[in-house]
């Protein structure tokens, strides 16, 4: 159980604020006590399915445009990022501190000398307390962790790793480059390491059952994951995923069918790990479906709702 979650006596809902489960904004308050925003960071990466590494085009459903904030152009340096984004974030969010999110494509691929400038100047600017890594379980080794568990001792340092899926053959399906043992292998050394660990999930490939899907949420229990991060499938323009659906269209989730599987894992997860995120949000030029007509906010009531008619929580069914 969270020493920062609240409980009652008996059998009775268990909440992290306001929230059924265990949510980042209450653990970013509960463990630093100020407003921490996440900066997205776009740092000029690439990937190994996609430059002929391991292969070519990357992942089907991949266009990382999704992942650019509106007020930064991943064509600006690094420098002209942050100095663009820590106004916007203290403006609009009253932000003090912040983490950096290197969070498009895989930001540990390339010479480690390389890495280090780049994660040092982000940590440069005042208020910087930490860095949020997004990356793929194939581009890390020893090396580098032995660098980010030095840097860990300073400033909080988070290894995301693209999961997606636990099941091989989606993985070779999605073009993915690497199987599943790739992650568990990359996520032991890194807890090794002492780094904190965070994983991304997509619910909804069209060649998963929902029993499938499930399996690959309660992964997060055997990894023993810091940090989980779950992602409604999207299909966006530019990929070969959007030419597939366009030939041949296929059954996406509606909201409430999302929101219970979602509910479905939670209760079942363990109750430490904090949930980054429950729904994904791709910027509408260039979304294809599905079409919710819902903001994260509007979702996130209607998990809550979901969760309240149930009488659930994170981990009322977990078992250890």
């Amino acid at each position: 159980m969270s020493a920062n979650s609240t409980m009652d006596s008996g059998n009775q809902a268990k909440f992290w604020h306001t929230h059924r489960y265990n949510n980042y904004n209450f653990y970013l308050q509960n463990t630093y006590g100020e407003k921490i925003r996440k900066l997205s960071i776009d740092g000029g990466f690439t990937c190994p399915n996609r430059d002929g590494s391991k292969g070519h085009g990357g992942c089907i459903y991949c266009n990382n445009d999704s992942f650019v904030p509106k007020y930064i152009d991943k064509e600006m340096s690094l420098a002209e990022q942050m100095e663009a984004s820590i106004p916007f974030m203290q403006e609009r969010y009253d932000a003090q501190k912040y983490i950096a999110y290197f969070q498009a494509y895989s930001n540990t691929y390339d010479d480690l000398e390389e890495l280090k400038k780049l994660y040092e100047e982000a940590l440069s600017y005042p208020g910087v307390i930490g860095l949020d890594i997004g990356t793929r379980s194939d581009c890390v080794d020893e090396a580098l962790l032995d660098y980010l568990a030095g840097l860990n001792e300073r400033v909080d340092v988070t290894l995301e790793y693209g999961i997606e899926s636990i099941h091989d053959d989606t993985l070779e399906w999605m073009n993915r480059g690497h199987d599943y043992a790739s992650v568990i292998k990359a996520v032991e050394m890194t807890k090794q390491y002492g780094i904190k660990t965070a994983g991304h999930i997509i619910m909804g490939f069209p060649v998963e059952t929902r029993e499938m899907m499930i399996a690959t949420g309660l992964a997060a229990n055997d990894l023993d994951l810091d940090f989980l991060k779950i992602h409604q499938l999207h299909v966006v323009k530019g990929t070969v995923l959007a030419h597939r659906y366009e030939k041949e269209p296929f059954p996406l989730f509606q909201p409430d069918e999302y929101v219970e599987l979602a509910a479905d894992i939670l209760e079942r997860l363990n109750p430490d790990i904090v949930i980054q995120r429950l729904f994904g949000e791709a910027p509408e030029e260039i979304l294809i479906a599905p079409k919710w007509g819902l903001n994260t906010p509007k979702l996130t009531h209607l998990m809550h709702l979901e969760l309240k008619h149930r009488d659930t929580w994170q981990g009322k069914l977990y078992k250890l």
